[in-house]
């Protein structure tokens, strides 16, 4: 499946909880078996998120380490401009960048928590599905929950930064 994207509950989810499906969707995307999309509006979402040092006080990563992360995550991200603004209308708009950043990039896919406000737009995009991680995991890409675990993501992150040659 080509153009994957995902939204950065999705990153954040992986830091922040111990279910591991966010977390092995990351590893996916890392491991450059998934696409990622990044755009200018997606991109200030993540680095205002991450300079919020109140939200992280039970993540396991400090936050050099968290910083490093996304660094690895930008470099798996192909980068999309959007030229035009489609205005999908969705009840939150300040989520219609993340349908532009879809359609810019030619996304089949666009994986979130945020299922329902994503899907409340006026205009309809049939080749862009919307699905929980949950379900991208079961359709797509065959995974055993045991071999990713909460306490190996340290591991998991540091073997990553070893192989893009990034300090953590």
């Amino acid at each position: 499946e080509s153009g994957f994207w995902k939204n950065n509950n999705i990153f954040f989810a992986a830091l922040l909880q111990p279910e591991k499906t966010c977390r092995h969707l990351l590893r996916l995307v890392l491991e450059g078996k998934y696409q990622a999309l990044m755009g200018e509006a997606l991109f200030h979402e993540y680095e205002d998120i991450l300079d919020r040092q109140e939200l992280f006080v039970r993540c396991p990563l400090s936050s050099y380490e968290r910083e490093e992360l996304f660094n690895a995550l930008l470099t798996c991200c192909e980068w999309v401009t959007i030229y035009y603004r489609w205005c999908p209308n969705l009840r939150d708009e300040a989520d219609n960048h993340l349908i532009e950043l879809a359609v810019a990039g030619q996304a089949n896919i666009i994986i979130t928590r945020n299922i329902r406000d994503l899907t409340s737009g006026e205009l309809v995009f049939d080749d862009v599905r919307i699905m929980r991680p949950e379900v991208f995991l079961e359709e797509y890409a065959s995974w055993e929950p045991s071999h990713w675990l909460p306490d190996q993501i340290h591991q998991g992150i540091t073997l990553l930064a070893a192989e893009r040659k990034v300090s953590i």
